[in-house]
C-alpha cells in the first residue's frame, strides 16, 4: 500500500485558504494525503480550517492555535507552512527539530542568521526545507527553462524579474484583514519579496548547482504611493493617515553570479499599474521579454530588431512548441493555473520518496536571505554586500540531484562548464 503522508497546516490566512481548498483537500481525496492537524494564531481561523476539511467528507483535523504544539502532534510527516512571513523558518526549525520536513510559504528572511540557523537544522536533522516557490512550475518559466537547456537562446547573461502588483488595498487594510504585510511597510525598506522572479531565474542559472550568486546591491524609492493612496480612500483621520511607510515604492536589486551572470529584480508593489512579473532572459541567440509576450530569436526575427512591436505576443505559439515534459502531461488544476498544485505536488513526491525535494534547504536559505541583504544595501546607500555560499562550496559538485518526475535542477550540470 502507498504510504499515506499526515500533513499539519501551520497558518490559515488567505495563503492557507487557497492552498487547502485547491490542493490539499483535493490531494487528500486521491494521493493518500491528509491534513490531520491545522493551527493558527487566530482561533476562528484555525477552527474554520478543520471546518473546510471535515466539509470535504475528509476526518477533521486537530485544531492549534501555538505551532509548537502543532509539530508535536503524532503520525505527523510533514508541516505546509503559509503563515506570516516572520514566522516561515521559526516553524519550519520546530517541525525539522521534531522529525519533520517543512514546505513553507514565500517571502524573504529577516536575517542571514535566520537562514543559517535554516541550514544547520537541516544538517544537523537530516530533514528538509522546501521553498514552496510555485513560479519555478509556471508554464511559460518552464518552457523558457527547456528552451536554454535545449541550446535555442544561446548562452545567457542577464535575467531579470519583478513582483509588479498593486497591493495598496491589501496593505492599507491589513489591521481589519489580520495581514502582515501592513507591520512590514511601516518598518523595512528592502526587497521584502524576491522568490517569484529569482526562483525561476536561478534555476535556469543553475544556481547552488554549478553556479552561484556572489552579491547585491539595492537601491529604494521615495515611499509616496501608499501615504497617498490611505488619504485618498481612507481620509486624513485614519489612524494610517500619518503614518511614514518605511517601504519604498520601488527597489530595485542588481545580482551578480560566480559564472558572470547579472540578474535585476524590481518590487513594485505601492504603486497603481498591472499585475507583471517581468521575466526577462537575454542570451546570445535570443531573448524571451514577458512584458510584451514575446520572443526574438536570432536568424529568425532579425528583420524585427529595429520593431519588436511586430513580436508582441508571439510567445504563444513558441512557449507550446518547447512546452517542458511536466507541462505536456499535466492537468491544469491547483491555484495559480496549476503552479500551486505542482509545486505541492513535488514536495509530497519528495516525501514519499525519501528524496531531497527540487527546491531544497540550501535554495530555500539562498532565496529567502536576499530580503535580508537588500535591507542592509539599501540602508547603506547601495554599496555591494557579499551572498552567503550555504552550500559551502558544493554548489559546483552536487551529486544528490533526484531524478524524479517533478525534479527540475539540470542533472548534468557540468555538461557544458566550459561555456561559461
Amino acid at each position: 500500500m502507498e504510504k499515506t503522508i499526515n500533513l499539519a497546516l501551520i497558518g490559515y490566512g488567505s495563503r492557507g485558504r487557497s492552498l487547502l481548498k485547491s490542493v490539499f483537500i483535493p490531494l487528500s481525496a486521491e494521493d493518500n494525503v491528509r491534513v490531520t492537524a491545522v493551527c493558527d494564531i487566530y482561533e476562528d481561523r484555525a477552527e474554520e480550517a478543520a471546518d473546510r476539511v471535515e466539509e470535504a467528507g475528509l476526518p477533521r483535523p486537530t485544531v492549534f492555535t501555538d505551532y509548537r504544539e502543532a509539530v508535536k502532534y503524532p503520525g505527523l510527516n510533514a508541516v505546509i507552512v503559509p503563515s506570516a512571513w516572520e514566522s516561515h523558518i521559526e516553524v519550519a526549525i520546530a517541525a525539522m527539530r521534531q522529525g519533520l520536513d517543512a514546505a513553507i510559504e514565500v517571502g524573504g528572511a529577516y536575517s542571514v542568521e535566520d537562514c543559517w540557523q535554516l541550514v544547520h537544522t537541516h544538517e544537523e536533522t537530516g530533514r528538509h526545507c522546501m521553498l514552496l516557490e510555485n513560479c519555478c512550475y509556471g508554464r511559460k518559466e518552464l518552457a523558457v527553462l527547456n528552451m536554454y537547456r535545449k541550446g535555442l537562446l544561446g548562452r545567457v547573461v542577464h535575467c531579470e524579474g519583478g513582483y509588479h502588483h498593486d497591493l495598496r488595498g491589501e496593505i492599507s487594510c491589513g489591521k481589519e484583514k489580520r495581514h502582515y504585510r501592513l507591520r512590514n511597510y511601516i518598518n523595512r525598506d528592502c526587497e521584502n519579496y524576491p522568490t517569484h522572479e529569482l526562483g525561476p531565474i536561478a534555476k535556469l542559472l543553475d544556481i547552488n548547482n554549478g553556479n552561484r550568486l556572489v552579491s547585491l546591491s539595492s537601491f529604494s524609492s521615495a515611499s509616496a504611493g501608499l501615504h497617498e493612496y490611505v488619504l485618498e480612500t481612507k481620509g486624513a483621520d485614519s489612524p494610517l493617515a500619518d503614518v511614514e511607510f518605511k517601504q519604498g515604492d520601488v527597489c530595485t536589486t542588481v545580482i551578480k553570479c560566480q559564472k558572470g551572470q547579472t540578474i535585476v529584480l524590481t518590487l513594485d508593489t505601492s504603486l497603481p499599474g498591472n499585475y507583471s512579473r517581468g521575466f526577462t532572459v537575454r542570451g546570445t541567440k535570443g531573448a524571451f521579454y514577458e512584458d510584451g509576450g514575446y520572443f526574438y530569436l536570432d536568424k529568425v526575427h532579425n528583420e524585427h530588431r529595429d520593431h519588436p512591436e511586430n513580436l508582441w505576443g508571439n510567445a504563444g505559439p513558441i512557449l507550446d512548441e518547447n512546452a517542458h515534459d511536466i507541462w505536456k502531461t499535466y492537468k491544469a488544476r491547483g491555484g495559480h493555473g496549476g503552479m500551486d498544485w505542482l509545486v505541492c505536488s513535488a514536495f509530497i513526491e519528495s516525501l514519499k520518496l525519501g528524496v531531497r525535494p527540487p527546491i531544497d534547504t540550501y535554495d530555500t536559505a539562498t532565496y529567502m536571505c536576499i530580503s535580508a541583504l537588500s535591507e542592509q544595501s539599501i540602508a547603506m546607500g547601495g554599496v555591494p554586500v557579499s551572498i552567503p555560499d550555504f552550500t559551502r562550496s558544493k554548489w559546483y559538485r552536487r551529486n544528490d540531484i533526484a531524478d524524479t518526475y517533478y525534479n527540475i535542477d539540470r542533472l548534468e550540470p557540468f555538461a557544458d562548464l566550459y561555456q561559461y
